[in-house]
């Protein structure tokens, strides 16, 4: 759970911000930048699209409207405004939010009430996280500069996993705060989602009602778009959050250095750790539900996490960027810009010698110079509110594989529902571009839309793409994916691993040049449109900007190392 979730209109002095639901984003004046519009023309389907609509966040009504001491339902896509929960429905949701306060009327308005209105017993299990685009960005060096620190706390009501998630403001006036909540329902097994909006709370949906197609990323699900919890920054060194790597500074007067909440603090480390729990919960409660019967029931809903991008999660190198010299060691680029390591290496077995390829710290300090590398941050008028020369905090922030996609191929084989061969054959068909795969994505059209025996899947999909192979090109995505299901099965995990190996290598000997690190930069910089592109962007200061023109067509890596204009 990087950002729990909600929707509600705050606002500070003249200028309104729409804090989304699950994302806590500022839009800029005009939406998005031309380049990241040109970005989502040439997104993924399956990727949550940019797009704001400001009455839908605001659960379709004003929230002056709402009832105080009242519990709503607005399902984004399928309720068109928000309405009263009935007694049967308000019966049926048993997490923690509804046990602890909405079954017995109690409607919490702030975080603190929140909190003192749990069982006291829980007190224990509670652990505090911080988080804030601008949080590594000295305040007195940019004092207009909104910091938007949040709060995301964990709570285990019930023994066991956390199965309260609350995503608030960090400091400021709590009772205006946006106040966002998931919460596992252990009876349903699935999140349920809840803000606060106005004097009243809101239910948003469930973890089920994110793969629906009429709710499917929209509202609460243009973020938690499997229906899962979510933290885009999973990874070391936890980008923008406070960590064993970074700590968010404070000016030295600042209240929230007072506030009890801040001062529970712990490093985001552990809540790592949390939420790849929780993703394994709820994944793990979907197969069994969708199998139940014992058939694969809409078996394509989970096969997209294998050739699509559903989502993602933001990978960095661990090196501070305002520390980097010309003179500084080798720099390790994430090894996520380069395949899907978890899946192929790690789940897979594929094994590789070459060591995860680097660049001289002083092409990596020439680029930011020769690319025009800056943060900045826009005002409500168009102008630039904020802006300063170089990288983010970390060096090199890229989208790379979601876990929550991975975790899902990841069970499937686990359970049988897919082989490892041909986990392996779909990934390698395109596997220098873990994430926003073009011909991964083509092959989607042979998956099954009707449920389908578990034994059966894998076969029928790879007769259908095969025999489509026989009158396509070899190098179609089709032909790719034959020639790899053709390899014996005792030698698969051989010969992909020395294709991956012999990519890394010439990868690791490329990117020492000049023009293979430009080349780097070029592709880092197309996947970072195309995440801007998505609604999981939140803040302006996530990503570095630069001066690559709008106008150039996003990018592909290939086998060799070299970069390819997609079309």
């Amino acid at each position: 759970m990087s950002k729990a979730f909600g929707g509600r209109i705050v606002v500070h002095h003249e200028r309104s911000q729409v804090r989304r639901t699950t994302a806590w984003r500022r839009p800029t004046a005009d939406g998005t930048l031309e380049s990241d519009r040109r970005a989502a023309e040439t997104a993924l389907p399956e990727a949550a699209e940019t797009g704001h609509d400001g009455a839908d966040e605001a659960c379709g009504t004003d929230p002056s409207a709402l009832v105080a001491g009242q519990l709503y339902r607005r399902v984004s896509g399928r309720d068109e405004q928000a309405r009263p929960v009935s007694a049967e429905e308000l019966a049926g949701l048993n997490d923690p939010m509804a046990t602890e306060f909405f079954h017995k009327s109690v409607f919490p308005m702030t975080v603190h009430e929140l909190l003192s209105g749990l069982p006291g017993t829980v007190a224990a299990s509670r652990r505090v996280y911080l988080v804030g685009e601008a949080g590594q960005i000295a305040p007195d060096t940019a004092p207009g500069l909104h910091r938007d620190l949040r709060f995301a706390i964990t709570v285990a009501v019930r023994a066991g996993q956390p199965d309260l998630l609350i995503s608030t403001q960090a400091g400021g006036d709590q009772a205006a705060a946006f106040l966002q909540v998931a919460a596992w329902d252990p009876e349903a097994k699935v999140f349920n989602f809840y803000m606060r909006l106005g004097p009243a709370w809101v239910w948003a949906g469930n973890s089920w009602d994110a793969l629906e197609p009429d709710s499917r990323g929209k509202g609460c699900f243009d973020s938690h778009v499997n229906g899962s919890a979510v933290m885009k920054e999973l990874r070391i060194p936890w980008i923008n959050w406070q960590s064993e790597r970074a700590t968010i500074r404070l000016a030295d007067d600042d209240p929230l250095r007072r506030d009890p909440l801040y001062q529970q603090v712990t490093g985001a480390q552990k809540l790592e750790l949390t939420v790849r729990s929780l993703v394994t919960r709820w994944t793990a409660a979907r197969l069994a539900a969708v199998t139940a019967n014992g058939v694969v029931e809409h078996p394509d809903r989970l096969l997209r996490h294998l050739f699509t991008t559903t989502t993602v999660n933001l990978a960095s190198t661990d090196r501070q960027s305002s520390v980097i010299t010309p003179e500084s060691s080798d720099l390790v680029l994430p090894m996520g810009f380069w395949l899907n390591q978890d899946v192929l290496l790690d789940d897979l077995g594929l094994t590789t010698r070459a060591a995860p390829p680097a660049v001289p710290a002083a092409r990596y300090r020439a680029s930011l110079t020769r690319f025009g590398f800056r943060l900045e941050e826009r005002a409500e008028d168009g102008g630039i509110a904020f802006r300063r020369p170089g990288d983010t905090f970390f060096a090199f922030v890229v989208p790379e594989a979601a876990h929550e996609d991975n975790e899902v191929v990841r069970q499937m084989i686990r359970n049988g529902l897919l082989s490892a061969k041909f986990a392996a054959c779909v990934l390698m068909v395109d596997f220098p571009n873990p994430v926003f795969s073009l011909p991964r994505a083509h092959l989607m059209r042979y998956a099954p839309t009707v449920a389908t025996e578990p034994s059966a899947l894998c076969d029928r999909m790879a007769l259908a793409i095969t025999d489509a192979a026989r009158d396509l090109p070899a190098d179609s995505p089709e032909g790719r994916f034959a020639a790899h299901w053709q390899v014996p099965d005792d030698a698969w995990r051989a010969v992909f691993g020395q294709r991956v190996d012999a990519y890394l290598r010439t990868a690791a000997a490329r990117v020492r040049t000049e023009d293979g690190f430009d080349d780097c930069v070029r592709l880092a910089e197309s996947r970072r449109r195309r995440f801007r592109a998505m609604r999981l962007n939140e803040f302006q200061l996530t990503l570095p900007v630069t001066d690559i023109s709008a106008d150039v067509p996003p990018l592909a890596m290939r086998e060799d190392a070299t970069t390819v204009p997609l079309p």
